[in-house]
């Protein structure tokens, strides 16, 4: 093997490289930025309400953290045309953690806003 990290006894390559890996590039608690914020959104939302989200329509940078517009599939339908989606405000702290949310708009997939 041409691996630079010692392997020691009972540990494999393996767990070596990833120990490796961890110390180069360590994770901090803090969310970065909008993408991670989004990200994080779409995750508590899925868990807190039971339904895949579709996609991020608004993110915006507050005081205390974040404040996502998550797209949700709430009733599947075929045709997919008359599906209904909805909108969910979720609130997000700055390490990512979910503070509120709530539905602010339900509507029928490909429907144009007015």
């Amino acid at each position: 093997m041409a691996e630079n990290t010692p392997v020691r006894s009972g540990q494999t390559a393996k767990r070596a490289a990833k120990k490796t890996a961890k110390k180069a590039a360590p994770r901090s608690s803090a969310r970065r930025g909008p993408e991670d914020a989004a990200h994080a959104a779409c995750e508590s939302l899925e868990r807190l309400i039971c339904h895949a989200a579709e996609g991020v329509s608004a993110v915006r940078r507050k005081d205390d953290g974040w404040c996502v517009v998550v797209d949700v599939l709430e009733v599947p339908r075929i045709p997919d045309t008359t599906s209904l989606l909805a909108s969910y405000e979720v609130q997000i702290d700055e390490r990512g953690e979910l503070m509120e949310y709530s539905r602010v708009r339900r509507y029928r997939r490909g429907s144009a806003d007015e």
